[in-house]
């Protein structure tokens, strides 16, 4: 077997230089709240300065048609823990401090997947899939978590943003199903969620891991540390969006100190588009149109960049489609994991294209909102069905805006596309709503 030096030093770091079994590799998952397309200075931004996520973009894989299954947090997170559309586990709509509803027991995450293939698994940050006893991380595969249950503007005092409500209760803090504080610093957040992350890639050295690292921010209300407050020139926006760089940053540094670098693979993405209710506290979907909320690509494709060393190519930019859907068969993938048994996964395994041996395939992608379906995408064609409102038919791969409405010049294809739609509105079951 010829090796190269980077090959040879990811044999000796799994064991399998000295006659041992390969060790599975680690998987860490960033996750952004409501940050948008072009908010990365890999993505275009011309004044928010992200070094970290630029240079993990340099050393990995950069996808420009990547999705969320969703334009808001709830559904799209179900999503991507299951692997599913969130009309087949029913978490459909944003679920607050007075939602009864949660991620139910019949849903498999990713999270138990991969316990069920000898890793350790932590969740830290943002949850929002159910806040009562039994729909917290614990009960649903992850070992240890530490975070805040749902979005920080659900809260009894409203900030610099919208959703705050005085019928709300204080905002909890909980460790492993326990609330140990109300009304955290959010100033703090990112740094508290960074220090729990930090420990648990320094605690597991001799386990693989699986890290979900769901921060809270950007989601408004905004809140920077003082260390980065004031510093960007894109404003208070900017400063959260540094401050998660810099997180972005010590994941990867810890992983470097530990001797775990070249065997961890680390995806970064967002949960859906930019909040643009009021521009100046929220962020750009870039050349996508409009954002949060809407199944405009600007609410639904998100950035996304995947690093591995010596598994996934660096310095690669991807035009593959890919969605949240296909994490979950691809870290099983990845894991050698076993998929769970009688359940229809959405996703498909993505890790021929992370790791350059395909150049990706025609997807079909369904743009659910809420439990209306509202879009279709196929291979570069996206059709979308507003209400009381004709069909529109955009050429994605030319016109990533959604400008030019190509439905008149085309009727076959919005037929055939029609047909699809229909077919998969008819054919999906729905789950009991969660509310």
């Amino acid at each position: 077997m010829n090796l190269n030096r980077r090959q040879f030093a990811q044999l000796l770091a799994s064991g399998a230089a000295l006659g041992a079994a390969p060790r599975k590799p680690n998987i860490v998952m960033i996750y952004a709240d409501d940050l948008g397309y072009g908010d990365l200075g890999c993505y275009g931004h011309p004044t928010i300065r992200t070094p970290n996520l630029d240079r993990m973009a340099r050393e990995g894989m950069r996808f420009t048609q990547w999705y969320s299954a969703a334009p808001v947090c709830t559904p799209s997170r179900a999503a991507l823990l299951t692997g599913r559309y969130p009309v087949r586990s029913g978490l459909t709509r944003v679920l607050f401090p007075q939602s009864e509803g949660g991620i139910p027991e019949s849903e498999t995450t990713m999270a138990e997947v991969l316990r069920g293939a000898g890793y350790r698994t932590a969740a830290v940050g943002k949850w929002h899939l159910g806040h009562l006893p039994q729909y917290l991380p614990g009960r649903h595969g992850f070992n240890r978590y530490f975070g805040i249950p749902y979005s920080n503007d659900m809260r009894p005092v409203a900030g610099p943003g919208a959703g705050a409500s005085p019928k709300h209760p204080p905002l909890p803090l909980v460790r492993n199903g326990e609330t140990i504080e109300t009304e955290p610093d959010q100033r703090k957040l990112t740094a508290r969620y960074t220090a729990e992350a930090l420990a648990t890639i320094r605690e597991q050295k001799q386990n693989p891991f699986f890290l979900y690292f769901a921060h809270t921010f950007p989601h408004v209300p905004l809140y920077a540390s003082e260390r980065f407050l004031g510093k960007s020139r894109a404003g208070l926006y900017g400063d959260v969006v540094e401050e998660l760089d810099w997180s972005v940053g010590e994941v990867l540094r810890t992983l470097k100190e530990t001797g775990q670098d070249q065997n961890t693979m680390v995806v970064f993405s967002s949960d859906n588009g930019p909040w643009l209710i009021k521009k100046e506290l929220g962020g750009s979907a870039g050349l996508l149109r409009e954002g949060k909320g809407t199944t405009f690509d600007g609410g639904m494709r998100d950035p996304c960049i995947a690093r591995w060393p010596g598994m996934i190519p660096g310095n690669t930019v991807c035009a593959a489609q890919g969605s949240m859907l296909d994490l979950l068969p691809t870290f099983a993938s990845a894991a050698g994991a076993a998929l769970p048994k009688d359940t229809v996964l959405d996703g498909e395994d993505m890790m021929p294209v992370f790791t350059g041996k395909s150049p990706g395939k025609e997807r079909t992608f369904f743009y659910w909102n809420i439990n209306a379906l509202e879009a279709v995408r196929q291979g570069a064609w996206k059709l979308r069905v507003a209400k009381d409102a004709p069909p529109t038919l955009h050429n994605l791969e030319v016109d990533p805006s959604e400008k030019y409405d190509l439905a008149a010049q085309a009727p076959e294809r919005v037929a055939q596309m029609m047909a699809v739609l229909e077919r998969h509105r008819s054919e999906m079951p729905r789950a009991p709503l969660q509310v």
